[in-house]
């Protein structure tokens, strides 16, 4: 505090009160805390976190936004940090860890400064026009990529994967990725929509059995209690709203009945009834029935089930209310909430229907779907849950690189390069500016070392021998030197196939220095009933 309490120079006038200083130091350390609590996570050395969620399950991760979203944070400066990453994972889906590595370094850059009686002002703005030229430095090292070059994509999939706990399955999981998203993408579409992109996980068999269906896959099974096929070829599809069982009041009520007569009557009329639903849907033409999940009633009976069974319909119950607008655009069905409604030209076509078993789990196919739209199933295995859930995670973070590439069609070196590349090009251009903004590019710049700094380190190098030597390199003009942590030295990270997408540094870049920016100009700090 003493520092502060004695301003300096031309901010003389701006005589520091003791409290917005306080909260500021205060709102520091607690970011601070929280970038480094994941620091150790970033890159293909990084370690993972374990996490055990209030219910007792566990998961093992190291994705920067996964680690942050289970975290119990309660200091509202840390909780922008999860935020932070949140909106890294939402734009780019990948570089989660590194936004919020990035943000801590740029606070403890700012920190410095603000101990040195500067402005916080004067920081945020000139941190907001370096951030801007830095992005620009970017734009002029990226290498233009075509959606066509397959090669290029999965170089970038793999890349994402590596730094993952399934890094030595990226060979199986890249092609997917790329893939997955290629079939989805127009030439002229500047974004995938990644809902279009459906992952089921099922437990059984290993990572490799991870593959992409020519068709749709479903999360349920096939209701064969009553024997119903689990087989149909020229398949229609039916996907209904409806439930197939005696329909009941909303209230709770009781019936007494008297005498034996009035039983049978009730139940006869529920056999009618209920044959008379399951006739005028085999006559409409259907042979594929998918039963939209009900709260309020069974979705379908024995005495239903018996009865289709007989008609020879193939029946999926329990499909969530989400799913359903993701099944139609795949079948081409329509949904139909009424059986008044239930007509042939709502029905979706496919050549087969089939509930296969795969490792011991039992998965329903629907391949050869007659005019599909545009959507993608993987099926995802793995031997137990947590591998499970990791392998989803892995897969959708190179998913999102993918998509990245999509939206912005440029590709740069990975392995520290660009950060250097950046740092080395904001001092020189420091050099040429004035006062206090001079100091402020200055700081940013040696604030960026920290991504090739923590590479390092993870990595078990020694970083500041790495850092230095990478920085002469790039000083002597080759741009796309990197760390390569695998041999642990410095080499053209380009031919080592270390490559991502420039949209992820770009907004990681962008949305680190705004979130600075904004702490810094917080300076106080109230709680409201």
């Amino acid at each position: 505090m003493s520092a502060a309490s004695v301003p300096s120079g031309s901010n003389a006038a701006f005589n520091d009160k003791g409290k917005p200083m306080e909260v500021r130091l205060s709102n520091m350390t607690a970011a601070k805390a929280i970038s480094d609590a994941v620091r150790t996570s970033l890159g293909p050395k990084g370690m993972d976190k374990m996490i055990q969620t209030g219910s007792g399950e566990v998961i093992v991760t190291n994705d920067g936004a996964t680690i942050l979203k289970h975290m119990a944070v309660l200091h509202p400066a840390a909780k922008m940090l999860v935020d932070l990453s949140a909106a890294q994972d939402v734009e780019a889906g990948d570089g989660t860890t590194s936004v919020v590595v990035l943000a801590g370094s740029l606070l403890g850059a700012a920190e410095k400064m603000l101990a040195k009686g500067m402005h916080p002002t004067i920081i945020a703005e000139s941190f907001l026009k370096a951030s801007a030229k830095a992005v620009e430095y970017l734009g002029e090292i990226s290498t233009p990529v075509d959606l066509k070059d397959r090669a290029t994509l999965l170089r970038a999939a793999s890349t994402s994967l590596n730094s993952k706990i399934v890094s030595q399955y990226s060979s199986t999981l890249a092609p997917i990725a790329v893939d997955s998203v290629t079939r989805l993408v127009t030439p002229d579409s500047s974004n995938v929509d990644l809902r279009d992109i459906r992952i089921v996980k099922k437990v059984g068999g290993t990572i490799e059995d991870t593959e992409l269906i020519n068709g749709v896959v479903l999360n349920q099974t096939v209701v064969s209690s009553e024997g119903g096929p689990t087989r149909m070829e020229k398949a229609k599809i039916g996907i209904i709203q409806f439930q197939l069982s005696p329909p009941k009041p909303d209230m709770d009520n009781q019936i007494v009945v008297n005498n034996y007569a009035q039983i049978d009557k009730i139940l006869k009329e529920e056999q009618a009834y209920l044959l008379n639903l399951c006739k005028r849907i085999k006559k409409a033409g259907c042979n594929v029935l998918l039963i939209q999940k009900s709260i309020l009633r069974d979705a379908v009976t024995p005495l239903s089930l018996n009865y289709l069974k007989r008609l020879k319909i193939l029946v999926v119950k329990d499909i969530e209310r989400d799913e359903i607008q993701f099944l139609c655009k795949s079948t081409g069905a329509k949904p139909i909430a009424d059986i008044d409604a239930f007509t042939e030209d709502k029905l979706g076509s496919a050549d087969l229907v089939e509930e296969t078993e795969k490792e011991g789990a039992k998965i329903v196919k629907i391949t050869g779907v007659k005019n599909p739209g545009r959507t993608v199933s993987v099926l995802c295995m793995g031997s137990n849950n947590v591998v499970l859930e990791e392998t989803d995670r892995s897969l959708h973070d190179s998913l999102c690189v993918v998509r990245c590439l999509v939206k912005k069609r440029a590709l740069l070196a990975g392995g520290g390069a660009p950060e250097i590349h950046m740092s080395r090009m904001l001092s020189q251009y420091a050099q040429t500016l004035k006062g206090m903004e001079a100091y402020c590019f200055q700081a940013y710049a040696d604030a960026l070392e920290i991504i090739p700094t923590t590479l390092a380190e993870n990595a078990g190098l020694n970083p500041i021998a790495i850092v230095t030597e990478l920085r002469n390199r790039h000083a002597m003009g080759e741009k796309y030197s990197g760390i390569n942590v695998r041999k642990g030295l410095i080499s053209n990270i380009l031919e080592e196939d270390v490559v991502q997408p420039l949209l992820v540094s770009t907004s990681a870049i962008e949305l680190a220095t705004e979130t600075v920016a904004l702490l810094l100009k917080v300076d106080d700090y109230h709680l409201t009933r």
